[in-house]
C-alpha cells in the first residue's frame, strides 16, 4: 500500500483537513532519521495515530506500557505492533493491535492516510504509521495490565503548549519530548507527534534549548493522576 491519503478532504472534519493536505505532499525525510537496511530486512509493523475530538478539542489516543515489561517498560506509544501474515496490510494490523491493546472498536475508526514507513534502529522494525479519524469514539481501557499501564486521550492543545515541550537527552539521543501528567512522551512516538502537530498546523514555537535527561523529565510528569482531559477512558 502506497503512502498518502486514503480518503478525500470532505471525508474528514474541518480541523483535520490541513493535516490531510500536508500528508498528500509529505516527504519521508519529514520523520525519517535513519534509512532502513538496503536488503529490506526490517520487520514490518504498524501504529495507529488515532485523532478524535473531545471536550477539549482534537485529541490523540496514547498508551503507557507496563513498568514490568522486559523492553520499553513505562514508555508511551501509539497502539500498534508487528504486521502478522494474516493481516491485510498495515491498516488492518494497526486496527487489530489497537483493539487488542485498548479495546477500540474498529467500526468507529476511519483510516484517512498512510504515512511513509519509518525504520527503528534499536528494534529493526519498519513501521507504517496509520493516521485515522475517530468518527465514533468508543470507551477504551488498558486491556491487559501485564502489557499496558494506562490508556489516555490527550488533547493536541496540551501537546502543542510550549510549557509541555522539551528536548530529551538520553545516551547520545536527542529528540522532542512531551510532558503529560503521568506520561512522558519521547523517542519514536514523540517524533511522530511532533511531525503531526507541524503538518496539521497545531505546532507553537517552543524552547528547543530546554534539554532534560530522562530522570529529570519523569519528575515533571510524576503526578499521581492524569488531568480530567487526559484520564483513562473507561
Amino acid at each position: 500500500m502506497n503512502p498518502g491519503p486514503l480518503v478525500g478532504e470532505n471525508d474528514v472534519p474541518e480541523w483535520m483537513r490541513p493535516l490531510l493536505r500536508s500528508v498528500a505532499n509529505l516527504e519521508k525525510k519529514h520523520f525519517q532519521r535513519v534509512k532502513p537496511p538496503a536488503d529490506g530486512s526490517g520487520r514490518p509493523a504498524a501504529v495507529l495515530i488515532l485523532l478524535g475530538e473531545g471536550e477539549d478539542g482534537p485529541d490523540v489516543l496514547l498508551l503507557r506500557r507496563a513498568d514490568t515489561l522486559n523492553s520499553h517498560a513505562g514508555q508511551v506509544a501509539f497502539p500498534g505492533g508487528t504486521i502478522d501474515p494474516e493481516d491485510d496490510g498495515p491498516v488492518a494490523a494497526a486496527l487489530r493491535e489497537a483493539t487488542e491493546e485498548t479495546g477500540v472498536l474498529p467500526r468507529g475508526v476511519r483510516p484517512v492516510a498512510l504515512l511513509p514507513e519509518l525504520y527503528l534502529t534499536p528494534t529493526g522494525f519498519l513501521v507504517s504509521p496509520v493516521l485515522a479519524h475517530w468518527v465514533e469514539p468508543s470507551p477504551v481501557i488498558a486491556v491487559d495490565a501485564n502489557e499496558t499501564a494506562a490508556v489516555a486521550r490527550v488533547p493536541l492543545a496540551h501537546l502543542a503548549d510550549p510549557a509541555n515541550r522539551c528536548t530529551i537527552a538520553y545516551r547520545g539521543y536527542r529528540g522532542p519530548g512531551f510532558l503529560v501528567p503521568g506520561m512522558l512522551v519521547w523517542g519514536f512516538t514523540a517524533l511522530l507527534l511532533s511531525g503531526v502537530l507541524e503538518l496539521g498546523g497545531w505546532e507553537r514555537p517552543w524552547n528547543r534549548t530546554d534539554v532534560r535527561d530522562l530522570d529529570e523529565a519523569w519528575l515533571a510528569v510524576s503526578e499521581p493522576e492524569l488531568p480530567a482531559s487526559a484520564k483513562e477512558q473507561t
